[in-house]
Formats: structure tokens, sequence, C-alpha cells
């Protein structure tokens, strides 16, 4: 009688069970859990469509080289992630909508570099191109109080649809960001520049995606927001221009309906006085409601997605 094959002896039709259980003595029980998880899909995948060897090999290069592109100032498995509408998923999953609460949406491969401290009403653009705008609001709770002294983290493309780190020395350092503490009463406000839609990064494995799936890489015009404060859940949202193209297709699935707003136009000489911008301005106001820490993401009091 022939002896009885090793219990981790290879199997294609169980491959799936065999790997898992490799991991059943992991002890952190979350790592065990997603390990097993992926396993489970990757093989389910590899088995679906039936993959090739040169397939996979293939797509090895193409990690490998994602990997290879990034730098202290560009995230590529990131940019990966956005295409892919993973990050926008997780953001979403982690961030449920409702109770009035500011949607939230992804943070980007740009937020790599510290935003200067800025004070109130200072301007992020030290370039002094393209259109002028006010951006104020007010960070409140689902219970309608401000959150005073709350932390909020800009940083945008410019006027040509670049990021600051996109175009070391032709930018001043840190162009277009700002790190602004909101008032006692939540409020916060400061200068910029109209933001452009623009394209994401190109020159790489996922721009190569991108063109050879027949996709765009643009995103629609926005402005990123970060909200921080003790006692709240941080929340990572986009000020997203009114009438900019591909709102109904942005690159990476970031639009949400509730985070387009309308940069109004403003002819009020007195008011352009006070912030200190030329007669007229662009002006938008964008509230945003964060969930105490201590909330339940389930409740009804709950917010969403920012």
């Amino acid at each position: 009688m022939a002896d009885q094959a090793p219990a981790m002896s290879f199997d294609a039709q169980r491959s799936a069970q065999i790997v898992a259980d490799s991991f059943s003595g992991t002890p952190d029980e979350r790592l065990r859990e997603i390990l097993t998880s992926l396993v489970r899909h990757v093989h389910a995948f590899v088995k679906d469509v039936g993959l090739t060897v040169e397939e996979w090999e293939q797509g090895i290069r193409f990690l490998t080289e994602t990997g290879q592109k990034c730098t202290d100032t560009r995230q590529e498995f990131i940019l990966l992630s956005d295409v892919l509408g993973v990050s926008m998923l997780v953001e979403t999953l982690a961030n449920p909508a409702g109770g009035g609460l500011t949607e939230s949406t992804v943070e980007g491969p740009f937020h790599v570099v510290a935003s200067p401290p800025r004070r109130l009403g200072d301007t992020i653009d030290e370039r002094g191109s393209g259109e002028p705008c006010l951006v104020t609001g007010r960070v409140m709770d689902e219970d309608g109080r401000p959150v005073a002294g709350a932390s909020v983290d800009v940083w945008q493309a410019d006027a040509d649809g670049f990021y600051d780190v996109q175009r070391p020395g032709e930018v001043p350092d840190r162009n277009l960001r700002g790190l602004f503490t909101a008032d006692g009463d939540g409020r916060f406000w400061f200068r910029s520049i109209v933001p452009r839609y623009y394209p994401i990064p190109t020159d790489g494995p996922v721009g190569r995606l991108l063109k050879i799936t027949g996709r765009h890489p643009y995103r629609a015009a926005h402005i990123h927001l970060q909200v921080r404060a003790p006692g709240i859940r941080t929340l990572t949202t986009h000020l997203f221009v009114a009438g900019s193209p591909y709102l109904d297709s942005d690159a990476v699935f970031g639009v949400k309906e509730s985070l387009v707003h309308d940069f109004a136009t403003v002819d009020d000489p007195a008011r352009a006085a006070e912030h200190g911008l030329p007669n007229p301005f662009r002006w938008v106001d964008f509230p945003i409601t964060v969930r105490r820490s201590g909330a339940p993401a389930g409740s009804d009091a709950r917010q969403g997605p920012a």
C-alpha cells in the first residue's frame, strides 16, 4: 500500500487550501485572516483566467517596475491602487456614508512632503499664477459642535496641472500646500488659485497600463484637504470644482457628488481688499463635518466617506 502523500504536497485542485493552511500558526489573528483570504482569491483568479507562465512573468515584471518607479516624492504603488479603484474602495468602506458627515476620498500619490504651517488667510500660491480664489470653511462634528483648533492640511495642483514635487527647481518648494489651524469656532480660510484638471503621471508602468487599456489619465480639478484633531477621526477629502472636465470619469474614481462645489465669481472691491485679492475673484465655501472618534461607524450618528 502506497504511503500517504505529505500534507503539504502540492495539488492544483487543493492549492488554495494547502497554502492557506501553511498560515494557520500565524500568531496575529487579523494577519492570518488577511493572508488566508488573499491566497484563496489569488489562486481562484489564476484558475479563472487560466494564467500562463508568460503572463505570470509579465505581471511580475510590471510589479517590479512599479516598485522601481517609487521615490521619496513619487508613490507608483499608490497610483496603481488608485487607478484600480482599490484606494477608493478602502476609503469608502472605512468611512461609511450617512449622518451628514463629509465624505472621504483618496489621499493620492502626492501627499509626500509636509505642508508648511501657514496663518489663516495666507495664500498657498507662491507663484502668483492662476485665477485667484478664496477658500473658506468650518469644521464641525456630527452634533453641529465646532472643532476648535482643527488642523486643516491642504495641497493642490497648479494652473498647469502639476504638483510642486513634479517640477523641482521650476516652482517654489511646497508651493500650493499649507497647514492651517482652525480658529475657536472651527473656521478656516485661505487664498489660493482655482485648481485645474490634470493627468496623473503617465511615464511609468501605471501610465502604460492606462494606455494599453484605452483609459485616459485625467483627474477632475480639486483641492485636497486632510482634517485632524484630538478626539475626531482623521478625514481625507477633496473639494471638486463644479463644471470641471472629467467629473464623470475621474481616473482614480475619486469623485463623489457631495464634494462638488461651485467656485462662484465675487465682484466686491471691499471684500477683495479685505482678503488681499484682486477684484473680481472666485470663492468657495466648504463646510466639513467629521465624526468623533468614539462614535460607532455603523450608528445613525456616524458620518460617511469623505
